[in-house]
């Protein structure tokens, strides 16, 4: 876990000590050291902020800004498979003075330009000044694992890990962003590309982005997205074939994320998914992997058990914690320093509780989020199909649902005594209405439908996010699949990854 934040001021007016500020309030997210790179050009005042968790190469050659040439870089993350590539380029003749990933990322756009992100297998958010062509670059990866924000307003251009570095900046606009509000009030997070502030997003997972210091053009382009690989041909090969292809896969990922050199550890729930990856790393090591959970006193949410039977089954050393009323209470008030923006994900807690008690023995913590959005593991995907099946029998289901919509249900007043009956009509009114596998899902899981957002609100704008990107999915794709590939876009990227990415640190 790092932090990176800076700017690039057109009008020549912020300053390093803007900088450090912007910096230093994500000291959290890297104790371990800070860098500043700051240049006055005659296109614009240019800061580089880096705060560093060391993890690889724990010497001084791993500081950053790093430079090499005409190339500066800072970034957040970790590319897991930089000793590979770190050879090829040696036959190339480039030469290495730390062992980092930061420098290996840094040589490697120098040899191959964007086209080196093809061979980043990992987790990053990257900032790069190529100073010869008078560009700064941003690279975020293909999950979107790593935050990477940023603010472009009367030619002022910030990023950051966090928006709380945009907050330093005297020149920031807080200006809220209703349409992004509603988005919240929906589905209990904002989606990329928007923030809760205008003039200000998250920059997509999967994309690249370039500002030119000459004309001041930014631009965005899309390198990779998960439809294109729900769209490739399935291959033909038998259960047994794609249970042993899927066993190497798992195995190769979990061994690439235990590459460091400080202590890590493993986030144990009970669940298959943490089971599953404690076992996969346990079984290879004669050392005792160091698993962490949570439990509740109330036992309708407890699974500590769980977690505590598998532990000794394989032989981890296992520390829990049991989640008190006390905890939840002192961890409320933190939630707004440490999200930044509206969150509504009731998870944020215990997750945040079991970072905590396993950043006493360890550096860094594996989780095992992802699995239920890529092996279908969440109810709603069966709900939503059951739904889709019934409502489908219903007659002119469409037009009753649209019948609905204008009736106000408080006039309904017979069968309004029935218990939580407004909240029940709105939900049956989205049902009916959807037209196809996403809507029902959206149907199944929403917070507010947007007829009950705009009575909050007041009127709000429909704006384009992930679950518009059902139109790139082609037929060959079930409804599982479509539904899998929009969560992997919307709910795992902007409320799971964000909810671990804040929590950790």
């Amino acid at each position: 876990m790092c932090g990176i934040a800076g700017f690039c001021d057109f009008s020549n007016k912020s300053d390093k000590q803007t900088l450090v500020k912007m910096t230093d309030v994500l000291h959290h997210r890297g104790p371990d050291d800070s860098g500043y790179s700051f240049y006055e050009t005659t296109q614009a005042n240019i800061g580089l902020g880096h705060r560093r968790l060391s993890i690889l190469d724990l010497s001084a050659h791993g500081h950053q800004p790093m430079s090499h040439q005409n190339l500066e870089i800072v970034f957040n993350g970790e590319v897991y498979n930089f000793s590979e590539i770190a050879k090829e380029l040696e036959t190339k003749g480039y030469i290495f003075e730390s062992h980092s990933d930061t420098e290996v990322i840094l040589k490697a756009y120098h040899c191959w330009g964007i086209k080196a992100i093809d061979k980043f297998i990992g987790m990053f958010a990257i900032v790069i000044h190529d100073k010869e062509n008078e560009k700064l670059i941003f690279i975020r990866d293909r999950a979107g694992v790593k935050p990477l924000n940023y603010y472009f307003k009367d030619g002022l251009f910030m990023f950051s890990s966090e928006l709380k570095s945009f907050h330093e900046h005297p020149k920031f606009e807080k200006e809220i962003n209703t349409d992004a509000l509603a988005l919240y009030f929906q589905y209990s997070y904002i989606l990329e590309p928007y923030t809760i502030f205008k003039h200000t997003h998250k920059l997509p997972a999967g994309h690249y982005a370039e500002l030119n210091l000459q004309n001041r053009e930014f631009k965005i382009y899309k390198y990779w997205d998960v439809c294109d690989t729900y769209n490739k041909p399935k291959l033909d090969i038998s259960f047994e074939e794609a249970k042993q292809e899927t066993g190497k896969l798992l195995k190769s990922a979990c061994e690439y994320r235990m590459v460091s050199d400080v202590p890590v550890g493993m986030f144990l729930s009970g669940g298959y998914d943490s089971s599953a990856v404690t076992a996969i790393l346990q079984k290879e090591r004669t050392e005792k992997l160091k698993t962490f959970s949570i439990g509740f006193h109330e036992e309708k949410y407890n699974e500590a058990h769980h977690a505590a039977r598998v532990a000794k089954h394989l032989g981890t050393e296992h520390t829990e914690y049991y989640c008190t009323q006390k905890d939840a209470q002192e961890l409320l008030p933190l939630m707004c320093e440490i999200w930044d923006e509206p969150f509504g994900d009731a998870s944020n807690i215990p997750t945040t509780l079991v970072s905590q008690l396993a950043r006493k023995d360890v550096t860094v913590s594996l989780s095992a989020d992802g699995g239920d959005e890529i092996f279908g593991g969440y109810d709603k995907y069966t709900q939503s199909l059951k739904y889709q099946k019934m409502f489908s029998k219903v007659p002119l289901s469409n037009m009753i649902g649209s019948i609905m919509e204008a009736i106000d249900p408080k006039y309904l007043v017979e069968v309004n005594k029935t218990y939580n009956f407004a909240n029940r009509y709105e939900k049956l009114k989205t049902l009916l209405k959807a037209k196809d596998e996403i809507e029902m899902m959206n149907g199944v899981t929403y917070y507010f439908n947007p007829s009950e957002v705009d009575k909050l609100l007041g009127k709000t704008n429909t704006i384009k996010t992930s679950f518009d990107d059902k139109i790139f999915l082609n037929s060959h794709n079930d409804s599982i699949d479509k539904m899998m590939a929009i969560d992997y876009k919307t709910y795992q990227l902007d409320d799971i990854l964000v909810k671990v990415d804040r929590a950790t640190i």
